[in-house]
């Protein structure tokens, strides 16, 4: 699955327009990162246990939304986007939308990069997005 942040993807031709896909995840701190990052705070800079927390929930909201994509038969994601929010001061919501659509290589470039996408099953930097929630069927096999 092609996923970019750009309204187009270079080398490519739009064939279908699917409509807009998105994924959300809402997330809880656990109660020993939450303790941990309350004393890490007081110091000033990066707080791993929330960085980790926010990379695990995009990856898990990018899963999902490459997940209704692929129902709907799309081949791309176009015009990606994060949105977040507070629920009730303590959970926090991650949402990844975008634009489920069909292209087609027209360039070599393209070309040479799709038949390593379709040979792969999906991008190699995406085998991190694989959602691990329950309604979507079986775990993914990697």
């Amino acid at each position: 699955m092609l996923v970019v942040t750009s309204n187009d993807i270079p080398g490519y031709e739009v064939l279908a327009v699917y409509g807009e896909v998105f994924g959300v995840t809402v997330r809880a701190r656990n109660v020993g990162a939450g303790f941990t990052a309350s004393f890490r705070s007081i110091g000033g800079g990066e707080i791993p246990e929330m960085t980790t927390l926010l990379l695990q929930s995009r990856n898990e909201a990018m899963g999902r939304m490459i997940y209704q994509a692929q129902q709907r038969g799309a081949n791309a994601i176009t015009a990606m986007r994060f949105d977040n929010g507070e629920i009730a001061g303590r959970w926090t919501e991650i949402c990844a939308y975008g634009t489920a659509v069909w292209v087609a290589p027209v360039t070599d470039a393209a070309k040479r990069q799709y038949e390593a996408l379709v040979a792969a099953g999906r991008m190699p930097h995406q085998q991190q997005y694989a959602t691990n929630i329950s309604e979507y069927g079986p775990p993914p096999s990697h």
